[in-house]
């Protein structure tokens, strides 16, 4: 009886042994503690705004650690704990974790307001201030940004995890070609409080600040941050900021290196293919003075999100677009989700039976003409919306998006006024979006409305070779109010 206990009581032992092993083997995770410089928002890239945080983990082996950014955009040191934000992320935290911890952009805000009261006291000290806060209503003890930071590095130290402290990402903001640190401020204090917890340090601040000084300016803004943002990066600043992460990890000799990716794959966001279809006035002609707006749009986008295709073909109708098989090579490459901006009328005005067999027929119903080509084919023409409703019809039948744009203005001043074809190609493109509840908008009038307050004088410089082509100046010109349509029309998601 003794020995069966005792055989039993040793299987137990193996059993609980065996558990315990198996916890200890299980992955360690990576918390990611932060604003909105480590997480943007939802993550998701809303407004073509990410976190260092959203990429990091691709340089990290995902078969042996996890990764989970628990940041919070808007947040200060102070108010990631009052929110109990830091609280969810130690009462989760094992022995092994990490912990990489990085405040400081919104720390420098008013301590007491009815607005975000996040601030912080500067400093690393023990100073406090007493507040009834405005916006909450409670009674609070506000602390030091360090006071803040060693608050989270002890508490991790207790769990047996490991804190790594960040200086903030730097701004893009340039003086004299040089990108301000702040090691004199949140930075040194970061520094200061790693130093004295004797945990990892990772100067984020300035080893980034000395990349995009590298690149410059005028190649960090548009591309990694935008114009209309300072502080938040697009996915690629992300990346940037993961790298110098990365490879300050394996400098130091943090654990953590351990599991970085010798040559790892990194995806950047799948962009989404924005189509331009039309004639020459949007083409790329090869013509210095024969510019199409669609060579300059994507100066106005933003192409780390969206990539312009430019199908426009000069000397093309609706009709020849289709009959040429250029939209059949279009549709092909469509995908669900895409753009496509359809914009004709120059041409269709062209003869239907005779050289260069361009015309269609006027309006937008289903009349159709037979006409013998020169080759002998023969070729049943369509009216100009019956075109234009065929390529509506077929995008939305692969899931993408058409927006129908009516054809540019001329320089053309009948009795002063800029010429426009209100009751043909702009109305029928009109007429023709409208019928199959496709988004229309009006090119011609945003542009004639621009050119009637330059005035004719400066207007003919925009057209160097004659009254339809622009030369680049023109170009741009067109190419800066239709990306300014595009961004005011709410359902165009554009």
């Amino acid at each position: 009886m003794y020995k069966i206990k005792f055989v039993v009581f040793i299987l137990f032992s193996c059993l609980i042994l065996s558990h315990c092993t198996s916890a200890r083997k299980e992955k360690p995770t990576v918390y990611l503690v932060g604003d909105s410089t480590v997480k943007n928002g939802q993550g998701d890239g809303a407004g073509g705004l990410w976190g260092w945080g959203d990429f990091i983990g691709q340089f990290l082996d995902s078969t042996k650690v996890n990764v989970e950014n628990h940041a919070l955009g808007g947040t200060s040191s102070r108010t990631f704990q009052d929110l109990g934000l830091w609280d969810s992320v130690n009462v989760k935290l094992q022995k092994g974790d990490y912990v990489l911890i990085q405040f400081g952009h919104n720390d420098d805000g008013p301590i007491n307001d009815n607005h975000r009261a996040r601030g912080t006291i500067k400093g690393i000290g023990d100073e406090t201030e007493e507040i009834d806060n405005i916006l909450t209503g409670k009674h609070e003890i506000v602390h030091s940004y360090g006071w803040y930071i060693r608050k989270v590095v002890t508490e991790a130290k207790e769990k047996g995890a490991i804190p790594i402290v960040l200086s903030p990402i730097p701004r893009n903001k340039w003086v004299n070609g040089k990108v301000p640190l702040n090691n004199t401020s949140y930075g040194l204090w970061a520094k200061q409080i790693a130093e004295e917890e004797e945990v990892t340090f990772i100067d984020l601040n300035t080893a980034m600040a000395m990349r995009m000084e590298a690149l410059g300016e005028s190649k960090i803004t548009g591309t990694y941050f935008y114009t209309h943002d300072h502080t938040h990066t697009s996915a690629k600043g992300a990346v940037m900021a993961s790298e110098v992460i990365i490879d300050a990890l394996k400098r130091s000799s943090n654990s953590l290196v351990d599991f970085v990716l010798e040559k790892p794959t990194i995806n950047l966001p799948k962009k989404r293919n924005l189509f331009l279809v039309g004639d020459s006035t949007m083409a790329d002609n090869g013509d210095k003075n024969a510019v199409g707006w669609g060579v300059h749009l994507p100066s106005f986008l933003d192409t780390t999100r969206l990539q312009v295709i430019n199908k426009a073909r000069g000397g093309r109708s609706s009709r020849t677009f289709t009959y040429q098989g250029l939209w059949d090579s279009v549709l092909q490459q469509l995908q669900p989700n895409d753009f496509v901006l359809l914009q004709f009328g120059h041409n269709d005005a062209g003869n239907v039976d005779k050289a260069k067999f361009r015309g269609s027929l006027p309006g937008i119903g289903n009349e159709t003409q037979e006409v013998v080509r020169p080759d002998s084919r023969r070729e049943t023409v369509h009216t100009f919306g019956w075109y234009i409703k065929k390529f509506i019809k077929e995008t939305k039948a692969k899931g993408a998006i058409p927006i129908v744009l009516s054809l540019t203005v001329r320089n053309e001043w009948p009795g002063g006024m800029v010429e426009q074809r209100k009751d043909s190609y702009v109305k029928w493109a009109q007429e023709a979006a409208k019928a199959e509840n496709a988004i229309f908008l009006n090119i011609s009038d945003s542009l004639a409305v621009k050119y009637q307050a330059l005035g004719k004088e400066k207007v003919a410089h925009f057209f160097p070779k004659d009254h339809t082509h622009t030369g680049e100046e023109g170009a741009n010109f067109n190419a800066k109010i239709i990306a300014n349509s595009l961004k005011q029309c709410s359902e165009c998601n554009l």
